[in-house]
């Protein structure tokens, strides 16, 4: 056997892991992996900041009216950018508030850590807040055949990257004690509904806090009184979302509902 060359261990046979039949590892690597730098890094619980990749900050909004102002692109569009980027400053303002909030909480353990999808949009001004806060926050990118974006606002250490839609929208619930839900769109409604579902339907039984950021967006967007009225879901599941256009409202509200029922620490329950 001199000169043969050793067969790799299984766990290091790449054409294995990168197989059909490796799929169950990889997707169980997206549940260990998360779990133990959770752990490291003492993060208990997370308020999910959801919303537009495609919503700019305000500067950037403002630079590009200006250029189609001059004749140099869609005038239309560069004016709803513009009043979309009020979205991405709340965000911002939002997430800075309750990440001060949440550092004075337990010195030992970080509570309600900000935690987005990494991306850009909303989720990069939810990151931005809480870093400019100095608190830790957390990004669950998705490898998708696009532009790769890096948010730089993420904290490294707390920053994944998943294959598997399913594994980041389960770390998305399973840490989440609330929810704040920008204008967005597939994706945003997507992981929004996912979210009622699992609340209506009891499978998720911790409290779970949502709030519907932009009421004429939404009103415009999704009917859910029709829905009510249709039979389709009860009256009460209106009651599932708070809708607000003030950062103040929703601050308040969060720090409320977060007091009253989120500070004890429990099991998750998905």
């Amino acid at each position: 056997m001199t000169g043969r060359r050793r067969p790799p261990k299984a766990y290091r046979n790449e054409a294995f892991i990168n197989s059909r039949d490796g799929r169950a590892l990889r997707i169980l690597a997206e549940y260990l992996e998360p779990k133990a730098r959770f752990e490291r890094y003492k993060v208990d619980d997370t308020i999910v900041f959801m919303g537009s990749a495609r919503i700019h900050p305000r500067e950037r909004a403002e630079a590009a009216l200006r250029k189609a102002e001059a004749g140099g692109g869609d005038l239309e569009g560069a004016r709803m950018a513009l009043v979309m980027s009020g979205y991405y400053e709340a965000a911002r303002a939002l997430a800075f508030r309750l990440t001060q909030w949440s550092k004075a909480l337990d010195p030992q353990e970080r509570r309600f850590v900000v935690c987005t999808g990494g991306g850009p949009g909303i989720m990069e001004a939810a990151s931005r807040g809480a870093a400019e806060a100095r608190g830790m926050n957390v990004g669950l990118t998705i490898s998708i055949p696009s532009e790769e974006f890096e948010n730089p606002y993420v904290t490294r250490e707390l920053a994944f990257h998943f294959h598997y839609f399913f594994m980041r929208k389960f770390w998305f619930a399973y840490l989440a004690k609330a929810v704040i839900v920008f204008p967005g769109g597939f994706g945003t409604l997507d992981e929004l509904f996912e979210l009622l579902t699992l609340t209506q339907t009891r499978k998720m039984r911790k409290p779970m806090p949502i709030v519907l950021f932009g009421t004429e967006y939404w009103r415009q967007v999704v009917d859910f009184g029709a829905l009510a009225r249709h039979g389709t879901i009860s009256a009460r599941d209106l009651e599932l979302v708070h809708r607000t256009d003030s950062v103040d409202d929703a601050h308040d509200w969060l720090v409320r509902s977060l007091t009253e029922r989120g500070l004890e620490k429990t099991e998750p329950s998905l």
